[in-house]
């Protein structure tokens, strides 16, 4: 019997594309190619959706008849960028296999700029660099050419977002430890945004690295029938080139980045939203950051609950997203696992203060290890709520959720959380807080669920036993071993381990008495 032709599975567009486009590397750096690529990315989604505007008003129907195509107000009144005919993605194609292919796209990056004064400083003009071939760039353009096919502008922005954003993620793979600086793993972005809900009002992010948090709050607006518009976003990034991809993934996802900020001195010496009091903080400060300038900042009235050590900034960032926090606000931000216990140069006294005197926190979530690309540092979250003392159901408890053991590994080095996973945990902490959680009913919460403390995984903890236990965070001190360890019968263990050695003892011996009469025969 013949075999049934064995089905081809074919790989997403944008694994396609990856591959293609890192086959036009040759020996150019990963962290240099990005900027060519997404700016290519970029290029594509703003003249598609230039062209469709255009093209609309070339037709002059209903509302745009009369309308000039050239007019830069038509685009403007529809948060349109304005893109010059010498920038436009048709002249570039037609110029793609011309030498000074290169020299075009520079010119047309500044042409772009010079139109559109919010995208002043943000697109990248490395494209006639001596490095980059230009028979690989016109491959490159005519690659993206095909990324988003058809006219609709929603269909356009959905695909090349969505490639925009996997690209970002693969080169942060590419570059390895640097990459991790301005890219935080899409899974945990997804577990922060859903276990804090962002449906309305201000997201703040003072670390904002390329903007995952903010394109992902929007995402999930979108998700669960929200109004994207309901939401303000608010940001702040001290690496001008990591606040460039910021602006890009930002603007192709149609998001207003007027309010993300860039200053090279950064949110401590140099905060950008003073005045911003947000409802939500969602952030992935870089780890245990000794250059601080914490001696500069002694008694700044952002230390409310001590004053952080000048040789490590983890809870100077903690200190500084509750000062931001407004009377409501809540905050779910990544931290060195070493901050759940840490006593060193009063960090004890601090997290004490926050737990005792603020009872700011929520809950804190154990991280799996090698989620990061930047770091082995272990990690955990921080959920705090400035309004745990009105009304809050949990007011007197904190939520510990132990999730190192699940996750999955996508390389050698590095893991990720399922979708099933970011249920599971989202799922636990919106039973507890006693809401209905936006995520399908899985895991130990889910919709209508009812919260239980399952060992191993959660336990909701009064805050007498957390005191007990001098204030340590971390969740494996409270919710036990899993039931089938717990039960462990070690007695019992040990007398079937001895009798089993004790049984192959005995069948060496048998066959060391069966070889032995064997050779006293052959010598006879």
């Amino acid at each position: 019997m013949a075999r049934a032709p064995k089905e081809i599975k074919e790989e997403p567009l944008e694994k396609q594309l990856w591959k293609a486009a890192d086959k036009l590397r040759k020996n150019i750096d990963a962290a240099e190619y990005k900027h060519v690529v997404l700016g290519l990315i970029f290029l594509k989604y703003i003249s598609d959706s230039f062209e469709e505007m255009y093209t609309k008003l070339q037709k002059g129907e209903g509302e745009t008849a009369g309308a000039d195509p050239e007019d830069k107000d038509e685009y403007k009144a529809e948060n349109i960028f304005f893109v010059p005919a010498e920038a436009r993605w048709s002249f570039l194609l037609a110029k793609a296999k011309l030498p000074d292919i290169g020299s075009h796209v520079d010119a047309a990056m500044d042409a772009i700029e010079k139109e559109n004064p919010i995208l002043k400083g943000v697109l990248p003009k490395v494209f006639a660099r001596q490095n980059l071939d230009p028979a690989s760039l016109g491959g490159l353009i005519d690659l993206v050419g095909n990324i988003a096919l058809g006219d609709a502008k929603a269909r356009s922005a959905d695909v090349l977002g969505h490639v925009f954003e996997y690209f970002l993620g693969e080169f942060a793979l590419a570059e390895g430890k640097q990459g991790g600086q301005f890219y935080t793993p899409r899974s945990i972005v997804e577990l922060l945004v859903a276990m804090l809900d962002p449906y309305k009002g201000r997201v703040f992010d003072p670390c904002c690295g390329s903007g995952g948090m903010f394109v992902q709050s929007e995402k999930f607006v979108e998700e669960h029938q929200g109004r994207v518009n309901d939401i303000s976003i608010y940001g702040q990034e001290s690496n001008q080139t990591t606040w460039r991809l910021a602006k890009m993934n930002l603007a192709i996802r149609g998001i207003d980045a007027s309010q993300v900020k860039w200053n090279n001195e950064g949110s401590f010496l140099n905060d950008a939203h003073k005045d911003l009091k947000a409802d939500y903080i969602i952030a992935n400060p870089p780890f245990n950051v000794s250059d601080w300038s914490g001696e500069l900042l002694r008694n700044d009235g952002r230390w409310k609950y001590g004053a952080p050590p000048a040789g490590n900034a983890n809870f100077a960032w903690l200190q500084h997203f509750i000062y931001h926090l407004a009377p409501n606000g809540r905050a779910g931000v990544v931290l060195a696992k070493g901050a759940l216990t840490s006593k060193t140069s009063g960090e004890g006294d601090i997290r004490k203060a926050l737990i005792a005197d603020g009872n700011l926190i929520d809950c804190i979530v154990n991280l799996p290890a090698k989620l990061f690309l930047n770091t082995q540092i272990p990690a955990a979250l921080w959920f705090m709520n400035r309004a745990r003392a009105n009304g809050h159901p949990r007011k007197d408890e904190i939520l510990f959720i132990d999730a190192r053991n699940l996750g999955h590994l996508i390389n050698r080095r590095t893991k990720e959380l399922s979708h099933e996973d970011i249920q599971q945990i989202a799922d636990t902490y919106h039973a507890w807080r006693q809401l209905p959680s936006p995520a399908s009913g899985r895991g130990a919460g889910g919709e209508g669920a009812q919260y239980q403390d399952i060992k191993g995984f959660c336990a909701s903890v009064p805050l007498e036993r957390v005191a007990e236990l001098d204030y340590v965070l971390t969740p494996g001190r409270y919710v036990g071993l899993p039931d089938e360890e717990d039960d462990f019968n070690f007695a019992e263990r040990f007398a079937a381990l001895k009798a089993e050695f004790e049984a192959q003892l005995l069948e060496e011996a048998k066959l060391n008495k069966a070889i032995a009469e064997n050779l006293a025969k052959v010598k006879a």
